[in-house]
């Protein structure tokens, strides 16, 4: 790995937004406007005092951007996010302002795993920190998701406790927690056999810092220099030596079936690691030793090894991967060295107009403790993550942008085959009516499936950063091969965001889905926040 010294006639500004929502393929990031952000722009994020980059810009709206996550590892709906806004010397030779929009889904969910997309968060460098100050964000929300088809009517409900206090009262202390609670009407009995089938925990920690560069935290809490083994429940620390981290945990791992505490579980590692930033260039390295068990006896070892750095101007590499030293699979125990859980990922910014992007993903497949994603859509999910993927979008012109995604997963057997291509086209600010408006197509087969899907979609800010609209429609045709039987689907949809004061906002979302099989499905989706 090797890193290239940059320099450039710019100087920055810094303009901030916040995460609204977080898909499996992208983050949405809200601003009080996009007017000075470009479509290949890199948002940043304050970890620990140090500015790292985060997420790029893919397309965006008059208040939101499209963002495709950098990092491998934490990051919440409601995260500041920084842009560094370039202004090139005025002696250089200036672009058309960019206006290239995409359709932005309303804040309609909490995503408590920023973990099902290949790359978010990454390694907290400890360098010098500023003085403590404190800083509290949180966020309160009730929300209902009701179905009503030809055979049954299901009413879920949810609600969500967010809470974030950093260095309470000036000093190191700090606290965060990210809990839900959801149940089903007509189905309590089982909230009161087992209360951790609808309360979760996914965030629930204190933590100490001790001066500039170290630190201690107790309880549920990710961490980012180790992302990809998920929450730890236990003890976390981590020392700042320059541009070194040495770090380690001991603890337990989330119940498999519903995320509750469970001690049979046990695990413990220590990492290393090593990252600096300057002008122009910056790298993360973190190589950790973990070893897991269930119940008293070894389950894994393993080895974790997470990358990400500037290679050259404009190009950004990012990397993980696990290599398993033990294993004990069917009770069967063997000692062994394989390779697996490996993602990597390229990305080159051609130029203000064009970038492009190839991964490679073989990661186990993501279990999802809460979703409200339609069929459709969980199965595109599930069959287009892994193998590898190719991304490119392009700026044809000022109001013009075009993306392309294709993927291909393949095995030696060819048991698992996929191949996938999705494209859009997005207009944004159509002349005479002021709105925005994005055509796409996806084809989608496997060995046991062969589906089509075309779809648009028109958003517009109905009241300027007060209240904004979109309609859609989607035909889906999928064909499933080894049983002869075909399916189609008219998916009609809209959905209106309302910011009513400032920190208090409710969001309503409306689908039909109507079926060739004569199966009807009605969902409706409400979600009030209260921010503070």
């Amino acid at each position: 790995m090797f890193s290239i010294s940059l320099f450039g006639q710019t100087k920055t500004d810094e303009g901030k937004g916040k995460v609204s929502y977080i898909s499996s393929q992208n983050v949405y990031v809200k601003f009080e406007s996009t007017e000075k952000i470009e479509v290949g722009d890199t948002l940043l994020i304050n970890r620990n005092g140090q500015l790292i980059p985060a997420l790029v810009v893919n397309s965006k709206s008059s208040i939101s951007c499209v963002c495709t996550p950098l990092i491998s590892g934490r990051i919440n709906v409601a995260d500041e996010v920084i842009l560094q806004i370039k202004h090139s010397d005025p002696a250089l030779p200036q672009e058309d302002e960019v206006a290239a929009g995409a359709l932005v889904e309303a804040d309609i969910e909490d995503q408590p795993l920023g973990t099902e997309d290949p790359s978010v968060g990454q390694m907290d460098t400890k360098g010098p920190r500023s003085a403590f100050k404190q800083n509290i964000t949180g966020r309160v929300s009730a929300a209902s998701f009701n179905t009503f088809a030809n055979s049954r009517d299901y009413n879920r409900f949810r609600y969500t406790f967010y809470f974030r206090g950093d260095h309470l009262g000036n000093t190191g202390l700090s606290v965060e927690s990210y809990i839900t609670f959801r149940h089903t009407l007509g189905e309590w009995e089982e909230v009161k056999e087992n209360v951790s089938s609808a309360l979760k925990l996914y965030t629930l920690a204190l933590k100490y810092d001790f001066g500039k560069a170290s630190r201690v935290i107790a309880g549920r809490h990710i961490n980012h220099n180790i992302s990809s083994i998920g929450a730890i429940d236990g003890l976390q620390f981590d020392q700042g030596l320059g541009n070194f981290t040495i770090g380690g945990f001991v603890g337990s791992r989330p119940d498999h079936t519903d995320y509750s505490l469970n001690f049979d579980l046990f695990q413990y590692g220590v990492y290393l690691g090593y990252g600096f930033k300057s002008e122009g260039r910056y790298m993360q390295n973190t190589l950790a030793y973990i070893e897991q068990r269930n119940s008293s006896n070894i389950d894994r070892r393993f080895i974790y090894f997470q990358h990400s750095s500037s290679l050259a101007r404009n190009l950004f590499l990012f990397g993980s991967m696990e290599v398993s030293l033990y294993e004990n699979i069917n009770n069967d125990p063997k000692t062994t060295v394989d390779l697996n859980n490996l993602y990597a990922s390229l990305r080159y910014r051609v130029s203000r107009k064009l970038n492009l992007m190839v991964s490679y993903d073989n990661r186990k497949n993501i279990h999802y403790y809460e979703t409200f994603k339609n069929f459709i859509d969980q199965l595109i999910d599930e069959e287009t993550r892994q193998g590898v993927r190719f991304h490119g979008n392009y700026r044809i012109s000022k109001n013009i942008v075009w993306g392309l995604n294709t993927g291909w997963r393949f095995q030696k057997s060819d048991k698992n085959l996929s191949r996938n291509l999705n494209s859009y086209l997005t207009f944004n600010r159509i002349p005479g009516v002021n709105v925005r408006t994005t055509l796409t197509v996806n084809f989608l087969r496997t060995n046991y499936l062969d589906s089509k899907i075309f779809g648009i979609r028109i958003s517009k800010d109905i009241v300027q950063r007060k209240l904004y609209g979109d309609i859609r429609y989607r035909w889906v045709d999928y064909d499933y091969l080894n049983y002869e039987t075909a399916s189609s689907q008219n998916i009609v949809g809209a959905n209106l965001s309302w910011n009513i004061i400032k920190r208090l906002s409710l969001y309503a979302n409306y689908e039909i889905t109507f079926d060739s099989h004569d199966i009807h499905y009605h969902q409706f989706y409400t979600r009030i926040v209260q921010r503070f």
